[in-house]
Formats: structure tokens, sequence, C-alpha cells
């Protein structure tokens, strides 16, 4: 199977939609290889979903390039990309430069994510030009969540509306190869997706974007007590491994495992 890559991605535009999602491990990212997903994310959703932070601001660098090179030693095919955290690309260009550099150098990642608008135009340029594919992240940007004031859907007034389209346009302008609308209207994410020549990859903004992308453990119903409303389960596995858990303990408690036929 050919390897998916940035240039491959942005072809797709119009002709084929995308599907996406996030890995953090190995183990997960060789399922979804084998399952032709073709752009895995590890991203910075790692904070809240595998090291139990209630946001992604705690995330390092280090924890990122970790997961993410055990992303990339799960695939063959799909196209990995890296989330920067936050502060690791805000600063300057050169610590951007720097940062993003080590997860293709160390990590083995194909592409880069970034979050924001007008203010990473720069940046995005100058990841662009020395070599490093980018992907965009406008919308609900969870690394703003103190300025936010929480999780809210982002571009519901007009003038919110009009800087996030010119928002895309500056992106695909400095070179991103693709853009995340995450919790925008779907009007909106409609008219970006109309208006910008680079596919838009959607999480809770509607079905005419050209991609669109989950976080794995929403997707697989991992936790009870989080549940999206943009999110569609496909799967509850976070009852049926606390079964498989509470099985294992009755039977080790019980004595019955392990038999014979698990003995040396």
């Amino acid at each position: 199977m050919k390897k998916w890559t940035s240039t491959r991605i942005q072809a797709c535009k119009g002709k084929q939609r995308i599907a996406c999602l996030t890995a953090y491990d190995y183990a997960t990212a060789r399922l979804m290889d084998a399952a032709d997903i073709p752009l895995v994310l590890v991203g910075d959703s790692l904070g809240m979903t595998v090291l139990g932070y209630e946001t992604t601001l705690p995330v390092t660098m280090e924890d990122m390039l970790h997961h993410s090179a055990a992303v990339v030693r799960g695939v063959n095919n799909a196209l990995v990309v890296a989330d920067m955290p936050f502060m690791s690309y805000q600063i300057s260009i050169q610590q951007a430069l720097q940062n993003a550099g080590r997860f293709l150098k160390e990590a083995g990642a194909d592409a880069v994510k970034i979050e924001g608008g007008h203010l990473r135009l720069e940046t995005v340029k100058a990841l662009v030009g020395n070599g490093i594919p980018v992907m965009g992240h406008i919308g609900l940007t969870p690394q703003s969540v103190r300025q936010f004031g929480g999780y809210k859907v982002q571009g519901k007034h007009p003038a919110a509306a009009k800087t996030l389209i010119e928002d895309a346009i500056g992106l695909v302008d400095a070179g991103v190869f693709t853009l995340v609308l995450e919790c925008v209207p779907r009007a909106l994410a409609a008219e970006i997706t109309k208006t910008i020549a680079v596919p838009t990859i959607g999480i809770g903004a509607g079905p005419e974007c050209d991609g669109q992308i989950l976080v794995s453990h929403d997707m697989l119903g991992m936790y009870s007590d989080v549940s999206p409303s943009f999110v569609k389960q496909y799967a509850k596995l976070g009852p049926l491994m606390q079964q498989a858990f509470e099985s294992y303990r009755d039977e080790v408690t019980q004595g019955t495992f392990p038999t014979a036929e698990h003995s040396f």
C-alpha cells in the first residue's frame, strides 16, 4: 500500500473524504494502520486521555516526543502528525523550528500541528520553508481554553466568523497542507471548506468538511463520564475492559485461574 504523505492528503481535496484519528501508543497505531486510516494525529489530548490532566496545558515536549515515537513505530502507511504542545512554538520562530524539527528527526513524525490563526502565520511560513509540513488548527483551540473560558463553540457571531475565515485563508497562504476546524458552526465550516484550497478536517464542525477527526478514546467509549455531543461512539470498550478486569480478579481470588492449561 502506498504511504500517505502531506501532499497526498492535500490532493484529496474535492476527491476523497479523509478519516483521521488520534493515537498515543504503538498498539493502537498498528490497529489504525491496519484499518487504513490515512492520517493519525498524536494529539496533545493525550494529556487528558492518557496522562490524567484536566487540560492539554501541562503536556511537555518530552511527553509528545515519547508518544509520537511509539505511534510512528506502529504504522507503515498512515501519515503521522505530532501536536506541538503549549509553549513549544509560541515564544519565537527559532523555538518553533527547533521543536518541530525534533518531531521529525527524533520521533520520526511526518508533520506537526500547531494551533492558532493570524498570530501563527510567520511561524507556519518558517516551518514549511524549512521542509516541515504543517497542519493548521483554528476554531476551538484547546491550548487557549483559559482565554476562552472553557470548551465553547467558536465563530458564532459575524465578527468572529469573519476572523476565522481570514485566519483560514492566511494559514493556507502560509503553507498548511490541511486545516482542523474544531467546534465551529456547520455553516461556517462549510464556507471555509469551499473557500480554501486545502482539505478541512472537522471535529464538531459538521459534515461539509473534507475530512473528520475524533479522539480515539471518545469514539471507543473508554470513559463513561466523557462524551462530547459531536462524538459518535463506535464501541463501548470502557465497560468491556472493566468487565474483563473484574472477571480476572474473581478467577484469581477464587483460584480458578490459572489452570493446567495455563501452566508449564
